[in-house]
């Protein structure tokens, strides 16, 4: 598999001419495997994950944040289960972003994220992130009155201007060595209702769902909608989407673990080089070690 050509038709960089209705929820850019075949492509990626990981770490020079969005039963729990198995948890936080505290509320709607963005070295997952703010909010109003934000600053460019706001965090956050790759895992409508059942039918994934996951698909359009104009708008270069086909379980894990691994080899990490005194001292230490005598 040659990995950038693999993941480049997924890969949007420039959201002006990006239309969802251009990308298909079923797709397997063309592979048919069988599942003995579709594990090991993926075992292969989470290993070369593993070790870029941990060149990361030591270098702690980069961070990079991984952020996944998704309709109801996208698959981002699985996806970050499954892709990041293999990485080492000393060097790796994962955040879910549910529904914000009252204290949440009292800030900004970027704070609670910005609170937990990963350190030097690091992975950081966010499962949802500060992009419901144009997504789940856009489509319930009586979320954005709870956010109590002055009325002459809510206008019809409130939502123009959060993604813009969203831009330029995203531009800061790379100029200071934090790399962003941001996942939208891409359902059809008729696959979530098929994972719906499917937990319906099985008592222990009742927990997954609510009736109000249920009940959002009454709104399908509106959420379809304002993904499209999120991505449009806050897509670039330095902070791409990839819109994963995610009909397919194995094939978005496939394609977000061949992105990852594409984006550690980008930033070219290593292991730190050691200065001459440094080999110096640590020879010294092994003839020591090895006069030792116990």
């Amino acid at each position: 598999m040659k990995r950038r050509k693999f993941i480049k038709p997924f890969c949007i960089e420039d959201g002006q001419r990006f239309r969802l209705k251009h990308h298909d929820p079923d797709d397997t850019g063309g592979l048919d495997l069988d599942k003995e075949t579709e594990e090991r492509i993926l075992e292969g990626g989470i290993r070369e994950m593993a070790e870029l990981q941990d060149k990361l770490y030591a270098q702690d020079r980069w961070a990079l944040l991984v952020m996944f969005q998704a309709m109801d039963a996208g698959g981002k729990d699985s996806a970050i289960k499954h892709v990041m198995s293999g990485v080492n948890p000393q060097g790796c936080e994962v955040h879910s972003f549910k529904a914000p505290s009252e204290e949440e509320l009292d800030h900004d709607f970027m704070w609670r994220t910005n609170k937990v963005m990963p350190r030097r070295g690091e992975i950081g997952i966010f499962n949802r992130s500060y992009y419901e703010e144009v997504l789940v909010v856009r489509v319930h109003d009586e979320m954005l009155r709870r956010e109590r934000i002055p009325d002459e600053l809510v206008t019809k460019h409130l939502w123009k201007e959060r993604c813009e706001d969203i831009r330029n965090f995203e531009r800061y956050m790379s100029r200071n060595g934090i790399v962003i790759r941001k996942f939208f895992l891409h359902v059809s409508r008729e696959e979530q209702k098929k994972r719906f059942l499917e937990r319906l039918q099985e008592p222990e994934k009742h927990w997954k769902l609510s009736p109000s996951d249920v009940a959002e698909r009454e709104r399908w359009d509106e959420y379809q909608e304002a993904y499209e104009d999120m991505i449009r708008r806050t897509a670039t270069e330095y902070a791409p989407w990839y819109v994963v086909p995610a009909d397919n379980k194995w094939f978005a894990r496939v394609v977000v673990a061949q992105v990852i691994v594409d984006t550690l080899e980008k930033m070219k990490v290593d292991y730190p080089k050691l200065e001459a005194a440094q080999r110096k001292q640590l020879k010294k230490a092994m003839e020591q070690l090895q006069r030792e005598r116990i």
